[in-house]
């Protein structure tokens, strides 16, 4: 089974993808040169200094607070090897974690370790042979929920029982989305988590501060590689499952928002860089051989590292270990974890042996009453701490800064026309159809749909940001295709150009609310802006247009609908060729995105920081209102909300044609 963090791309050519890929990989060779140049101690701590400062910053910083935990101990469960607490306390206030807590049933003071779930939707109770293992042996073992998993589903409805959004991975991507808006990543709420873990770990007196050691499996070993880096009270870390250098990753299982940083690849990162930046830090990477993250790439990050550590002296701090079987920790890996924190935290003192231990089901494991933090008191969910992080952090800028900004997007285009092919020709009723190829830029072709009227001479046009009528539903409505409006402009005796942007249709899994994330992602991974690249897209198309002898280019047009307004204005605010544009059922700005539980394709308008300083109204403002006709805004969930404005709404049954009138007035 696939975890629910992971996009992986259907079997086929994808050209936009080796396009992107090409990309990644040099500035991969890149990075990799720079740290085989390094071979002294002092070499290594200039660059661990460059890596801390990096990562710390596409974080976007981590969360300061510090304040009283308010933990609880909710029940107990005793068995013959140990005794489970049931525990809650606050990451944030009211932001609440849940645990269960593993301990030796003789009085005594015990090394801790942290156990982080993987991307199972149970969370906790995946972990519990390793942990009542860990405290069979004399540990304090604490297992707990990772946010949007088990008892912290962030969107938990009561009435249904259930998260609207689907599961973990789910969320995850939701609301990393959201942290990329405002120049953060989501993972600094993942590594705060594990903060507090320790920080609970401490406070007990059971547990000796100065032996804590973390580990888990996929997402709970991207966790536990995160919090040992950058945790310096962790003093042993055994991550498994999840360990691969980003020239697999890129193609293969790229990672969701807390497992990828943003901009990672183009800021000379790799996932090498976590272990050394934690050097000496003792390490056991761990792999499985029939896993996603197969052993190899895992053992080539391993390699690595364990050079880093050779320049410190100290390469028997660092070792690799491969289970058999399929992703997870089989016994063999679960008893190398225990020989790691033996020899690590309890001076090589203990039998590392995987031993049977009394299991307890979901249900006996849950720490709150109703299976969900939502019923605690001044309960606040991750979207909540975001939007106020969002409003904290605003930092308006003006119409000067905007345009500055679209030009270090690169949304404009060159102004030289494309060459362009036909590929199909075909008839509609009253115009002709020609189905076109060309370039957007070298290595990106895309396809277009000309929609061309009778009659001779320069004719208007409308270019319109194509949308197909998927399989599956959006939320509230079936997604309708743009072919009806293109067709009713050509009706009119204009020429209607439907472009299909640059795209990874193999990596659109159709899981509800996110689009192709995955696609957003790697393009922010290599420094790049989907959003931003497509409306490039639509001003090529403008330029292949403009050079045509049938086009009027002093009078051309955009449409677009739902998020994808987002794109043309991008476009209109960069070039004022586009003389009037047509939002259709857009979404009304950036900042209501940070109000509401879910959203519907946030990760379409997704510009690292962008949030922070701009919104829909200065792209309009600089387009300039006479030019933006709006109908039907919506919310991020696609449902249209009653405005105030200058805003043009539809009568239930009304046909495309009058509107299309209005447009081209």
């Amino acid at each position: 089974m696939l975890p629910l963090a992971f996009g992986l791309c259907a079997q086929g050519p994808d050209p936009f993808l080796s396009w992107l890929d090409a990309r990644a990989q040099e500035q991969l060779r890149q990075r990799a040169q720079a740290v085989a140049s390094i071979r002294t101690p002092q070499d290594a701590d200039r660059r661990k200094q460059y890596v801390r400062a990096k990562m710390l910053d596409l974080l976007g910083g981590l969360p300061t607070f510090n304040g009283p935990l308010n933990a609880r101990v909710t029940g107990r469960l005793v068995s013959e090897t140990h005794t489970i607490e049931k525990v809650i306390f606050e990451s944030l206030p009211g932001f609440y974690i849940t645990g269960n807590l593993y301990r030796p049933n003789a009085p005594g003071r015990y090394p801790g370790v942290l156990v982080p779930s993987g991307h199972t939707q149970e969370g906790k109770p995946e972990t519990q042979v390793v942990a009542a293992n860990l405290a069979a042996q004399g540990f304090v073992a604490l297992a707990y929920d990772p946010i949007g998993q088990g008892e912290r589903e962030q969107t938990y409805l009561p009435q249904l029982g259930r998260a609207l959004s689907g599961g973990g991975g789910n969320e995850h991507l939701e609301l990393g989305v959201r942290n990329i808006l405002i120049g953060q990543s989501v993972a600094r709420y993942f590594i705060h988590d594990a903060k507090r873990g320790v920080d609970y770990l401490i406070s007990r007196p059971d547990v000796d501060p100065d032996r804590i050691g973390v580990t888990g499996c996929s997402g709970g070993g991207a966790i536990t590689t995160y919090a040992a880096t950058f945790d310096p009270r962790i003093k042993a870390a055994a991550p498994g499952c999840f360990i691969s250098p980003f020239g697999f990753l890129f193609t293969g299982p790229t990672a969701d928002s807390e497992m990828s940083f943003p901009q990672f690849i183009s800021s000379g990162l790799d996932m090498a860089d976590f272990f050394e930046l934690a050097s000496p830090l003792p390490w056991l990477m761990m792999a499985t051989t029939e896993d996603y993250f197969p052993p190899g790439p895992a053992r080539s990050v391993f390699e690595e590292v364990h050079r880093w550590y050779s320049v410190y002296g100290a390469g028997e701090r660092v070792q690799f270990f491969v289970g058999n079987g399929p992703h997870g920790t089989p016994r063999e890996s679960r008893e190398e974890i225990y020989k790691w924190m033996i020899r690590w935290l309890k001076d090589g003192k203990g039998e590392a042996r995987d031993q049977p231990v009394k299991l307890y089901t979901n249900l006996e494991l849950q720490v709150t009453r109703g299976g969900n933090v939502d019923g605690e008191p001044r309960s606040r969910k991750l979207y909540q701490i975001i939007g106020d992080e969002f409003r904290a952090r605003r930092q308006p800028r003006g119409a000067a800064q905007l345009r500055e900004e679209l030009r270090r997007l690169g949304v404009g285009s060159t102004g030289k026309a494309p060459a362009a092919r036909v590929v199909a020709r075909g008839e509609g009723a009253g115009f002709r159809i020609e189905e076109i190829q060309f370039e957007s830029e070298p290595g990106i072709t895309l396809s277009a749909r000309l929609y061309l009227p009778p009659g001779e001479g320069r004719k208007p046009a409308v270019v319109i940001f194509e949308e197909k009528r998927l399989r599956v539903p959006l939320f509230v409505q079936l997604s309708q295709s743009t072919a009806a409006v293109a067709e009713s402009v050509a009706k009119s005796g204009w020429i209607a150009v439907e472009l299909d942007p640059r795209d990874s249709p193999a990596a659109l899994e159709g899981r509800p609310f996110l689009s192709n994330w995955v696609t957003n992602e790697r393009a922010d991974l290599v420094g790049l802006n989907l959003a931003a690249m497509r409306a490039r897209d639509l001003l090529v198309t403008i330029d292949l247009l403009s050079a045509r002898p049938d086009v009027d280019s002093a009078s051309i047009r955009g449409y677009a609908r739902g998020v994808k307004g987002f794109w043309l204005m991008l476009a209109a605010a960069s070039d004022s060729r586009l003389n009037r544009i047509w939002l259709d059922r857009t979404p009304w700005g950036l900042a209501a995105a940070f109000d509401a539980p879910l959203t519907n394709h946030l990760f379409d308008a997704m510009i690292p920081g962008f949030a922070r300083h701009w919104d829909y109204k200065d792209l309009t403002s600089l387009i300039g209102p006479q030019r933006v006709y709006w109908t039907d805004p919506a919310n991020w969930m696609n449902r249209i909300v009653p405005l105030e404005g200058p805003y043009r709404y539809r009568i239930v049954g009304e046909s495309n044609d009058p509107i299309v009138a209005e447009f081209l007035r």
